[in-house]
């Protein structure tokens, strides 16, 4: 009953987003024409490869699985989530040159330890047939089961010197493994690193496409009001830190940030790319003359490559790398630090799913970060099941990063960090990826299951 309650109460911000979702539905969906003429020049660049568009279903379909998983810190999780795909007619204009018409998102999902996450988003490029992209967020979370090492590049310190490093006396664990250090953390000691964090957001975003499509200037806004609490709260870390001054962000903020960056893009197909580039520039501003708790300003740049290996030999072979930085400057609280703003959506802190993937969640924090990844995607088989376009590639990964407060910081090699490992992706329709990735570090290894690639 309790989690019918906290949903309920987090869709009534939403009403209006999901009022336009349903909308956009309707009117979204049915933009195709027959006159198969673009209204302007779009870069051959941008035109999908062959592989794709011999397999991209006409129409409207639903892609949604049961979300279920199982971690150690947030436990046995249980939802849905999926994705409604207008892809229109082989006749419109645009269906050679964009994965969809347009595409919403839908996730809901909960967990035995108590995290509960609520989001629907739309992506519509060339809006009404103009140079335009719109893309919306609106999402609701709580989770008790967070973790907070610090918020400098201490963090980098092995875990065996962490329980060492702060004026509670933990007990000392001599061993870097990450499971041993939780499970030696007993008693009063025992959520030492963990907090909660409940947030509503919004976010709205318009793209305008130049030079053929390949450039793209954005321009957004965000929302957000949050609520950061200590599980413990004489006995915490993040509790610890705020009372010695150090940092800020515990208890109720509220978030209004003013949004601007520009993209250089050519890939193929965006959600699965065999070829092309994609470099992006985005600038963050929070004042409280704009009705935000902190003034500060955050940038964040990052490149993507993408090169089609031996295309005689292996039927689809990618070899896919990423480097991002960015930096949060003025004062800012702790949790804008492990969030950069990327127009394909936000990159949540070095560790996780999408970054560091032998490394938890954030596990890294300073007031800049960089990462590099790098994959190689290939395709070993294809078949339809259900009348669904099914193919499968294995994906051995790299991923490497750091934190950093001074730039000239950078780069050594004793500060950076590696995690390696080996993943599944299922292209269902194409432009729905389902990935699973087990990566390893040196202090431990996780298991994903994610809706999209890493990168």
């Amino acid at each position: 009953m309790a989690f019918k309650i906290s949903i309920s109460v987090a869709l009534k911000p939403f009403s209006l987003l999901i009022l336009f979702t349903a909308f956009s539905s309707y009117v979204f969906g049915q933009e195709a024409d027959s006159s198969n003429q673009l209204p302007f020049h779009i870069s051959h660049l941008k035109k999908l490869d062959s592989l794709e568009l011999v397999n991209k279903r006409e129409g409207t379909f639903v892609t949604g699985i049961p979300d279920i998983s199982s971690d150690p810190i947030n436990g046995f999780g249980y939802g849905a989530e999926g994705s409604i795909t207008f892809n229109g007619k082989k006749s419109d204009p645009f269906f050679n040159y964009t994965p969809y018409l347009t595409k919403i998102d839908v996730t809901l999902f909960n967990t035995s330890r108590n995290q509960r996450e609520f989001k629907v988003a739309i992506d519509k490029p060339y809006i009404f047939k103009t140079k335009w992209r719109l893309r919306g967020e609106a999402a609701y979370e709580i989770n008790p089961n967070l973790l907070y090492f610090g918020i400098t590049g201490q963090t980098l310190n092995p875990l065996s010197k962490l329980s060492q490093s702060n004026q509670i006396p933990l007990p000392v664990y001599p061993s870097d493994d990450y499971s041993g250090y939780a499970n030696s953390l007993n008693g009063p000691y025992k959520q030492y690193n963990t907090y909660t964090k409940e947030e509503y957001i919004l976010n709205i975003s318009g793209e305008y496409s130049l030079l053929d499509s390949r450039m793209r200037v954005l321009a957004g806004a965000e929302l957000a009001h949050l609520n950061i609490t200590p599980v413990n709260d004489s006995l915490a870390r993040i509790e610890t830190d705020k009372n010695n001054k150090n940092l800020l962000g515990v208890g109720k903020s509220t978030i209004t940030i003013l949004q601007l960056g520009v993209v250089y893009d050519t890939r193929d197909f965006e959600p699965d790319p065999s070829r092309g580039i994609f470099t992006e520039f985005t600038n963050e501003f929070s004042s409280k003359a704009l009705g935000s708790n902190y003034n500060m300003d955050k940038v964040f740049a990052q490149f993507k490559w993408y090169r089609k290996l031996f295309p005689k030999t292996f039927k689809k072979m990618v070899f896919a790398s990423r480097f991002g930085m960015g930096y949060t400057f003025g004062q800012a609280p702790f949790f804008e630090y492990q969030d950069e703003w990327s127009s394909e959506g936000s990159i949540e802190g070095l560790g996780g799913a999408n970054t560091l993937r032998g490394y938890k969640q954030s596990r890294f924090l300073d007031r800049g970060m960089y990462f590099f990844n790098a994959e190689l995607r290939t395709r070993f088989a294809g078949f339809k099941f259900l009348q669904q376009d099914i193919a499968l590639s294995g994906v051995p990964f790299f991923d490497a990063g750091s934190v950093f407060n001074k730039f000239q910081d950078n780069f050594q090699s004793n500060r950076i960090r590696y995690s390696e490992g080996v993943g599944l992706r299922v292209a269902w329709n194409l432009s729905t990826i389902l990935r699973f990735d087990y990566a390893i570090s040196k202090e431990d290894h996780q298991f994903f299951f994610v809706f999209q690639q890493a990168f």
